[in-house]
């Protein structure tokens, strides 16, 4: 649930503006705000089933913009990308470090680490 929670946010994040007001409203109520399906039908003065179904249809909305995309998955794979990037910036300092100590070689693999830290 927990990854599912954290994907669908992500999905929100990058194609929320697509969504109708309600099913903006109602996501937002439900995933960001942690109501209940009961708690957002009697604010909103509907039925639980009609707030359950305009979250499905944003949940599909969501999902269907990142099938066309693809965002996310790029999102995701530029992050990990970064991450090993940076580590192995850090990797070559430490070799730099230990054997030869090029003050140039140290400067670029600071500037580097700190750039992939910056994108986090």
């Amino acid at each position: 649930m927990a990854k599912d929670l954290v994907n669908m946010s992500l999905l929100f994040d990058l194609y929320g503006g697509v969504l109708t007001a309600k099913q903006h409203d109602f996501f937002q109520y439900y995933y960001e705000q942690d109501l209940s399906l009961a708690e957002i039908a009697q604010n909103e003065g509907i039925t639980r089933q009609g707030v359950r179904d305009a979250i499905a249809r944003a949940e599909e909305t969501l999902k269907d913009m990142e099938e066309k995309l693809g965002l996310a998955g790029r999102l995701r794979t530029w992050r990990t990308a970064s991450a090993s990037c940076a580590r192995l910036a850090y990797e070559i300092s430490q070799l730099n470090r230990e054997r030869y100590f090029d003050s140039r070689i140290e400067e670029k693999t600071a500037s580097i680490i700190k750039i992939m830290g910056s994108c986090e």
